[in-house]
This record gives C-alpha cells, sequence and structure tokens, in this order.
C-alpha cells in the first residue's frame, strides 16, 4: 500500500525510470548469473554492488523468483545459481563486467540450411533477440524459437537468405553472414 501510494504521488516520468532501473538490475543479474558461479545471494549482492546496483536482499529474493532463477549442482559439485532456460548450465568465462557485456551486442552468427536458419548469441540473448524477430513484420519468416544462445529461424518457402537477412539487420545492426 504504501509502494502504491508513492508511485501515485510521482510523476508518470519517475514511474518509467523506476521501470529502466529495475530493468538494467534484471539484465545486469541474469548477465552474472549465466556468466559467474555464484552460490549464494550475499554473492549476487556484492557483483551487483560493484556493478553500481544497492539493493536489499528482499529485493534480490525478489527479482531471483520474477526471474525464476533455481539452483544446480555445477561441474565441481558446488550448487550455484542458474536460469530457468539454461539446460547445461555452461558459463562464460570472460572479463568483461556485467556492464561491459549488456553493452556489447548479443549476435555472434547467422547459418542457413533449406528453409531454416540459426542464429548464435552470447548465454541468455536469443529469448531477447527473437522476441523482437517475432514483434517485427519479417514476411519471409513464420517463426523462431529460443534457446539461452540459440535461435532456430523457420523461413517460408522460396524465401531468400538475403532478404531474410535484410529484414534481420534492421533488429540486429551487427548482422553479416
Amino acid at each position: 500500500m504504501f509502494a502504491f501510494f508513492i508511485l501515485y504521488l510521482h510523476p508518470l516520468k519517475h514511474i518509467y525510470t523506476f521501470m529502466k532501473v529495475k530493468n538494467n538490475r534484471i539484465e545486469t543479474l541474469k548477465m552474472l548469473i549465466s556468466s559467474k558461479e555464484l552460490g549464494s545471494q550475499e554473492e549476487l549482492l556484492q557483483e551487483l554492488k560493484q556493478e553500481g546496483f544497492q539493493l536489499t536482499q528482499a529485493t534480490l529474493s525478489r527479482d531471483l523468483k520474477q526471474l525464476k532463477v533455481a539452483k544446480a549442482a555445477s561441474m565441481n559439485g558446488k550448487y550455484v545459481y542458474v536460469l530457468p532456460n539454461e539446460t547445461m548450465y555452461k558459463r562464460v568465462r570472460s572479463t568483461q563486467t556485467a556492464r561491459e557485456m549488456l553493452e556489447s551486442p548479443g549476435y555472434l552468427s547467422i547459418n542457413f540450411s533449406g528453409n531454416l536458419g540459426v542464429i548464435k548469441t552470447r548465454p541468455g540473448y536469443a529469448s531477447l533477440i527473437a522476441y523482437n524477430i517475432d514483434n517485427t513484420d519479417m514476411p519471409d519468416l513464420l517463426g523462431t524459437v529460443a534457446g539461452d544462445d540459440t535461435i532456430l529461424l523457420i523461413l517460408k518457402e522460396g524465401s531468400r537468405r538475403e532478404s531474410v537477412i535484410e529484414s534481420l539487420s534492421a533488429i540486429i545492426p551487427t548482422l553479416k553472414d
């Protein structure tokens, strides 16, 4: 009730700013879980603090619940946080911070076979890119299926690869065949 009262008093631009900060925090949290073996909320809070996010354990707990984060045994037997669609629970070793990873594009490559295309992305990016593809009018595509780091494109019969790449480049500016 108190939170609603505060939001009600603020102009809409403050609500937008609040949501933007939350969305950035959620994306950073997903990147951290995908790139590091973190086994406790304390470790997550420390990593988020290094990325510039100050939040309480209760807020982190709500974010983890929203993301449907689980714990699973890693290769060394330690229980770590995993995102729900990371079936192999793979980790990306990176010297970049989560913020640097979020600022760089998620697209890695595209390949075709018949009326199928496969887009490879960095871990955690496939569903976001597929969502943007599915919500854009692309006459050459029937749809997509996304995993954690791979998108399957289903092309209409007779579609030209060049036409598909041209349409996709509006969503993925760094797209190269």
